[in-house]
């Protein structure tokens, strides 16, 4: 089975309205969100198909419905350095369906065994398939409603492992949230024999679908009270699915990796090395998502463009170590070739893609460069200079230690070994803070934050004009960020204008009201959006009488009265032809 027919078969076996074992299913299909998530702070890469559903889950409604199924492209980096084994992944599709308060456990798990396993369907192997449950503590009872519904599916209990909470829970990104137990599949990926009892240690059984029930709250005393209303958020890898429909014991062998692994092994001399060819695959195909990215970032040394640099520079450095020729402008004429047709905004910004990666070789070239002076300096290298050498010029340690090995100099790998280990501890805390994902925050604080955005975007546009658009937004419990089109710095006067305009709408108390409606009925109402294909087929429109009307799903106050004063603290520019705003609510 490929993938587009893998993508089609679960969004119809999700949004079929009968004719199924099991029912009626009648989820609204949604369209990919960005990769780079809209007004949730707590990430810097949409990690999960849950994450444009962050407002939904914690109570909004959603103009599509309480059954929802999308393909949603994720970014993951806290686990990088599993990359290069033959399961992990930077970038990857997630097959996903929710309830909002609708259909819990039985229907959710009774589900996704049908899609599995039915012939009709996917057709696995049941006996190569194996499931976990929340094993209970103190904070949450041991979940036997999952399990017997598995045993019923006619699961053997001795195939049904009962894990601890970091292993078969979801919890909040924050302190306190939305959060619940879960139960996973896994399906034994190997030529052996299928055991008979179910050892989650074993990496030949590969997790490939995840049901979360999010079926507590926890309170900002550490506390799990039962939610009323009670979600299902469930996620299965495209990619890892595609490998075990087609025999693959691992993704790299599939049609989503074949070709680009094939280039690299015909411009390298290192085919045997099949890690760092991997790594390679992996980061350039992240790299070219990233940049087709409909938020415009490109290399930088902070936020998501950094990673995006380390993302690319990583993959250089291992196809130095492979002896590749420079070429990773058509590594990336491959990827865009393989996902167009799912992807086309990757077709579209073809020339952004290749033009990027071409500048990011060249100025890391030089940083190479600088590197090899610096290292014609040293008399002696020891581990934490070869370190050095490594994090701040990109040398892998093969070639610290080709280059050492000319001037018959010895090099401690020991010490740079420990240095490394401290370096990746460290990456991986900061990955962990940045990268943990979760619902966003939605306090009042929030709320008030995210309103008072639309009267500012309202505002800019009655002030500078139509010509203004969102480019970006940011918001915390303490202020909000908003970047926009606009060719020039605004002048004090103008600020004072905006500023003035918004509080007028704050001090009339008006009513803050949506509406529900079709992408087409929303564009013909005058509602400010970004029309394309980052909706589904119905939208919420936000309006404040008179001011303004915006299509959005975050949450919002019911009454302007609610705001505050609203005050610029800062215009400047944030890229070439955008602005940004910085603006708090005292």
């Amino acid at each position: 089975m490929t993938a587009k027919e893998l993508r089609e078969k679960y969004l119809q076996f999700f949004s079929t309205k009968g004719g199924s074992a099991s029912g009626e299913k009648g989820h609204a299909i949604l369209p990919s969100a960005p990769l780079i998530p809209e007004n949730d702070p707590t990430v810097l890469f949409t990690t999960a198909g849950m994450h444009p559903l962050v407002p939904f889950l914690l109570g909004e409604e959603h103009p599509s419905g309480k059954r929802l199924t999308s393909v949603q492209k994720c970014i993951r980096t806290g686990d990088i350095d599993e990359v290069g084994d033959n399961w992990h992944l930077t970038f990857f599709e997630m097959l996903g369906n929710w309830s909002l308060g609708d259909y819990f456990k039985e229907d959710a798990i009774k589900w996704s065994w049908e899609f599995l396993t039915d012939e009709k369907w996917l057709g696995l192997d049941k006996e190569r398939l194996a499931v976990s449950v929340f094993a209970g503590d103190n904070d949450a009872s041991f979940d036997k409603e999952a399990y017997d519904l598995w045993v019923n599916l006619g699961i053997a209990p001795e195939k049904i492992a009962k894990l601890e909470k970091k292993d078969n829970w979801w919890d909040p990104a924050g302190k306190t949230g939305p959060c619940g137990p879960d139960t996973e599949i896994f399906y034994w990926a190997s030529d052996e024999p299928t055991p008979d009892i179910f050892d989650s240690e074993n990496k030949n059984w590969v997790e490939i679908w995840n049901n979360v029930f999010m079926q507590y709250n926890k309170t900002t005393d550490g506390k799990y009270e039962p939610l009323a209303q009670k979600n299902i958020d469930t996620g299965m890898g495209l990619e890892r699915i595609v490998a075990v429909l087609n025999g693959k014991n691992n993704i790299y062998e599939t049609e989503l990796f074949a070709p680009l692994i094939d280039k690299i092994k015909e411009t390298s001399e290192g085919k045997e090395d099949e890690k760092s060819i991997r790594i390679i695959a992996d980061h350039i195909k992240t790299a070219v998502f990233i940049l087709a990215d409909p938020s415009g970032i490109v290399p930088l040394n902070i936020g998501q463009g950094y990673v995006l640099r380390r993302l690319i520079r990583r993959a250089i450095r291992y196809a130095k170590k492979i002896n590749m020729a420079n070429n990773l402008a058509s590594l990336a004429e491959i990827i865009i070739n393989i996902y167009k047709e799912q992807y086309p905004e990757l077709a579209e910004k073809q020339n952004i893609i290749l033009g990027e990666l071409k500048k990011e070789e060249e100025k890391f070239a030089k940083t190479l460069e600088r590197g090899l002076k610096e290292f014609e300096k040293l008399e002696e290298v020891t581990g934490k200079e070869a370190f050095n050498l490594f994090s701040t010029y990109g040398f892998p340690l093969e070639l610290t230690k080709e280059l050492a090995k000319e001037k018959n100099i010895f090099i401690n790998e020991e010490e740079f070994e420990k240095e490394f280990k401290k370096h990746q501890e460290l990456s991986r805390t900061a990955s962990a803070g940045a990268f943990k994902g979760g619902l966003a925050d939605a306090s009042d604080e929030v709320k008030k934050l995210h309103t008072a955005t639309h009267l500012l975007h309202a505002a800019l546009r009655k002030v500078l004009g139509n010509h203004v658009e969102q480019r970006g937004s940011n918001i915390t419990t303490e202020r909000l960020r908003f970047d926009f089109f606009h060719h020039e710095k605004m002048s004090p006067e103008q600020i004072k204008e905006v500023e003035d305009l918004v509080n007028e709408v704050i001090k009339k108390n008006s009513p803050v009201v949506y509406e529900i409606m079709s992408v087409e009925e929303a564009r013909e109402s005058g509602a400010i959006g970004l029309f394309g294909d980052k909706y589904g087929d119905k939208v919420k429109v936000y309006s404040v009488e008179g001011f303004s009307k915006e299509i959005c799903g975050g949450p919002h106050v019911s009454n302007t009265s609610e705001l505050g004063h609203f005050k610029i603290i800062k215009e400047e520019a944030s890229s070439a032809g955008v602005r940004r705003i910085k603006a708090v609510l005292e």
